[in-house]
């Protein structure tokens, strides 16, 4: 089965608690605090596998998680890292972040990795907080939360050319005979229902590779058809092959199929039409396809090359133009010039670490991502704890935000589950 669309819940391990601990050894005066840090946690990493063709595996794992770091140990010793948990994706896939429509990461080459969600790092022990004025911590830190998010994953195949026409018009033939790919050939519409790719080996030496993409009807840009679900598949494509159907063996015009297709490659984003385009007039082993040759010519002022990928007529030369215009053709950006801002490429924060907003029964609720990391890493059961917790808070500034805003002395201030009242 051809799966090119996925979507996902990941959340990576988180890190291993600090521990408190005591040293208390014979003939060690006074001992002091000895509790080791927690592990990292497992982060969630997505690796290219040319050997994969398909997001089937990730179809049926909707939810991942990460392993968590273990804790920390006595004796100062630091809890074990867990291992990263590595996801195989084919090359050409696309992770984005559902909730912002971000790019994560592009998997474009065999092994490469992109990390989706990092894991958290080890909390500290006691022993990490000892100084000069506190002598003997009582409190540790928790593991960090491990990152989670809700991903879409897309495979976009690497082609070099990518044939595109109307069903049933000579692209999976034509494809079967330049290369040893074998799609599936009959005489009905829709008989390709996933993207094929071949090698092709030009008569000189060179090679490249070629996309045999589902058949494209009028209004594929807004769904009808397989045009939608396959015309992702051309984005990577630097070069478009044209194949129309010379002979009008459906009964349809020629000159029109040609108006559709560059219709809806133009309707599509990306700006398809401004990729290097070869019109190819097929099945001109059929007499009816002189004449629509010769009528179509006085309509399009633009090179055609005509061909049978029946009868394997003139392939060589078409094969010869299309790594001639490759040979010249840079690579394209699968993004419009604003969705390149968007692309995020990495693990990037730029949120504030808290926000505020007065509720309506006067509570004054704080959140924040970030906020919410320090509050997850905070141990409350001890007083230590909960003090550094209130100076940590002072320090990035929150006191004074309240004091902004109108806070008075007995107010009630709320940071997630915890609610406690504002003193001045």
């Amino acid at each position: 089965m051809f799966v090119d669309l996925v979507k996902m819940e990941l959340e990576a391990g988180s890190g291993g608690d600090g521990i408190v601990a005591y040293r208390r050894e014979l003939k060690v005066e006074k001992g002091g605090p000895f509790g080791g840090s927690g592990g990292q946690g497992g982060s969630i990493i997505f690796v290219g596998d040319e050997g994969l063709s398909t997001l089937l595996d990730l179809r049926y794992n909707k939810v991942l998680k990460g392993t968590p770091g273990e804790k920390g140990r006595h004796k100062g010793m630091t809890g074990a890292n867990a291992l990263d948990t590595l996801v195989k994706v084919p090359v050409g896939t696309i992770i984005f972040d559902e909730d912002t429509n971000r790019v994560i990461g592009d998997v474009t080459q065999h092994q490469q990795q992109v990390v989706v969600c990092k894991g958290g790092r080890g909390g500290r022990g006691n022993m990490a907080f000892a100084t000069g004025t506190l002598k003997c911590p009582d409190f540790c830190e928790k593991g960090e939360p491990g990152q989670k998010r809700r991903i879409r994953c897309e495979l976009k195949v690497l082609a070099d050319c990518g044939l595109v026409g109307f069903p049933s018009v000579g692209k999976s033939t034509l494809i079967a005979a330049v290369s040893k790919a074998r799609p599936k050939i009959a005489a009905y519409h829709f008989t390709t229902l996933v993207p094929n790719l071949g090698m092709v080996e030009v008569p000189d030496g060179r090679s490249f590779v070629m996309a045999d993409l589902p058949g494209i009807i009028e209004g594929a840009h807004q769904g009808a058809g397989l045009g939608l679900q396959f015309l992702r598949h051309i984005e990577r494509c630097r070069v478009i092959v044209h194949i129309i159907d010379m002979a009008g063996m459906d009964g349809r015009d020629p000159y029109e199929d040609y108006l559709i297709i560059n219709k809806e490659l133009e309707s599509y984003k990306m700006n398809l039409l401004k990729r290097p385009m070869l019109i190819v007039a097929n099945k001109m082993d059929i007499p009816s396809a002189k004449k629509n040759l010769e009528e179509f010519k006085q309509k399009v002022n633009l090179p055609v090359y005509e061909i049978s990928a029946y009868t394997k007529q003139n392939l060589d030369e078409l094969l010869y133009k299309i790594a001639d215009t490759l040979a010249i053709t840079p690579e394209f950006s699968l993004f419009e010039d604003e969705e390149i801002a968007e692309v995020e490429y990495g693990l990037k924060e730029e949120e504030p670490f808290f926000t505020i907003e007065k509720q309506k029964d006067g509570v004054y609720n704080v959140t924040g991502t970030k906020l919410k990391r320090l509050f997850d890493m905070t141990d409350f059961d001890s007083d230590y704890g909960r003090m550094r917790f209130a100076r940590q808070l002072r320090t990035y500034g929150l006191d004074d935000s309240l004091r902004r805003l109108g806070v008075q002395n007995g107010d009630t201030v709320r940071i997630f589950d915890f609610e406690f009242e504002f003193v001045d």
